[in-house]
């Protein structure tokens, strides 16, 4: 498949205009403080489905063929593309079967079988979800809509850059979260033709460290332990054949964070913007907050809150016990 270009970013946020939700940017002065920076965060928590995901998704199927719609799509998910495959699936018409892990969050699993999606479950420790996703394909002749290695998705992703920058204006720096790369290849895509000299920064827990060992090695590594971080949405064991050359041709660098720097981050959002951030939405200002980049005074810095589909137990775990974070 071919790479995506700003071309493609531009061309779905018209396809997106009236249908994705315009997500805020808001600011915080104690942020602000904290880095002695201005920062703008980029609140994909307020996007249909509750993150970014819904760009991507909605982009890829509105461009189907009438028979590709007509035998429906599949995709694979932790939980907010699945959550996306299936309410995109929902708007267009299109039926929609996606391979879950059976640890997703219940939140997750339940908010997609309600966009009306077929919920195959999957034991993430033994089985492949890609594998089972190519097998179910074939036997009913299904479109396969995966959550970040794809250009469409890739494109769509990449408009939430693209409107934060046209709010903002330039920026220094752009910290977007990072699992498959999907997002932060389309968001440095439209930083590189909107706001040339900022620098790109991509953000994983410490547990899935793959994207920053295979932009410094030049070659694909893998993160054997990405399934123990609490970061859901960043388990993927590698990135993508698409979104690794994007990475490395877009990017600038990229640092880790712990689960526990995830949990006070988590709790800033709540505590003193009041906003709900799953995990792996608050991967990027975390990196932030907790100084993992060196930053000029009074730079201009994006953040990228990638989504707010916490689960309710496990917020009000990191709400309550604070010796969680420590």
């Amino acid at each position: 498949m071919r790479l995506p270009t700003f071309h493609d970013v531009e061309a779905a946020a018209a396809r997106l205009t009236g249908v994705a939700n315009r997500t805020p940017v808001f600011t915080s002065r104690t942020a602000d403080a904290l880095t002695g920076a201005q920062v703008f965060f980029k609140c994909e928590n307020f996007q249909r489905v509750g993150a970014f995901k819904f760009r991507g998704a909605y982009n890829a199927l509105s461009q189907l063929s009438a028979p590709q719609r007509q035998r429906g799509v599949i995709a694979y998910s932790s939980g907010n593309h699945a959550q996306a495959v299936a309410l995109a699936g929902q708007m267009l018409g299109i039926s929609t079967t996606i391979v879950m892990p059976k640890d997703a969050p219940s939140i997750k699993i339940e908010a997609t079988r309600g966009y009306g999606a077929d919920i195959v479950l999957y034991d993430r420790a033994n089985e492949a979800r890609e594998l089972i996703a190519q097998r179910i394909a074939a036997e009913r002749e299904l479109e396969i809509i995966p959550p970040f290695n794809h250009p469409d998705v890739i494109a769509g992703q990449g408009t939430a850059a693209k409107e934060l920058i046209e709010e903002v204006g330039e920026l220094n720096y752009l910290f977007v979260c990072v699992g498959g790369g999907g997002l932060i290849s389309g968001c440095a895509i439209a930083a590189n033709a909107l706001s040339p000299h900022c620098k790109v920064i991509g953000v994983e827990p410490e547990l899935g460290d793959d994207a920053m060992r295979s932009f410094h090695s030049k070659t694909l590594q893998t993160a054997p332990r990405a399934n123990e971080t609490i970061a859901d949405g960043a388990r993927t064991l590698s990135l993508g054949t698409l979104t690794f050359p994007l990475v490395l041709k877009y990017c600038h660098d990229f640092v880790t964070v712990s689960d526990a720097a995830l949990m006070r981050t988590m709790r800033f959002f709540f505590e003193r913007m009041k906003i709900i951030v799953e995990p792996t939405g608050a991967l990027a200002a975390a990196a932030v907050l907790e100084r993992k980049v060196a930053i000029a005074e009074h730079a201009k810095i994006g953040i990228i809150v990638s989504g707010g589909n916490a689960e309710p137990e496990f917020f009000s775990r990191v709400l309550l016990d604070r010796s969680m974070s420590t």
